[in-house]
């Protein structure tokens, strides 16, 4: 099994301030360091980034911003959705805030 490329597209609710919003974003960006894999004490996200949204397809269908995190395994990817405690505070944390989240994975050449 190879690496998983995660991708996180987010609609932020319409009365949610810009502070909000980049308090988010930080925090979303900040994972790869505060995401630790218990068995090894070290972090294990490969990459982290993101953006705001600017297709010029109009095919967006209100998602605002994107994010794009890489693991090494579909093992890291896993413990990352499921059990990891900051990964699960932070999806916690957007209920409030966004009016959208679609999630998709990839494993890279898994066709």
């Amino acid at each position: 099994m190879g690496k998983v490329t995660h991708i996180v597209q987010l609609q932020f609710k319409s009365d949610v301030g810009q502070s909000t919003i980049q308090e988010a974003i930080s925090t979303m960006l900040s994972l790869k360091e505060k995401c630790i894999l218990p068995k090894t004490g070290k972090p294990y996200i490969v990459s982290s980034t993101g953006g705001k949204e600017c297709s010029v397809e109009g095919m967006q269908n209100g998602i605002t911003h994107v994010f794009v995190v890489e693991f090494a395994s579909v093992a890291d990817r896993d413990y990352y959705a499921k059990e990891d405690p900051a990964h699960l505070a932070f999806g916690a944390s957007l209920g409030p805030i966004v009016a959208q989240v679609q999630v998709v994975d990839i494993e890279d050449g898994i066709f």
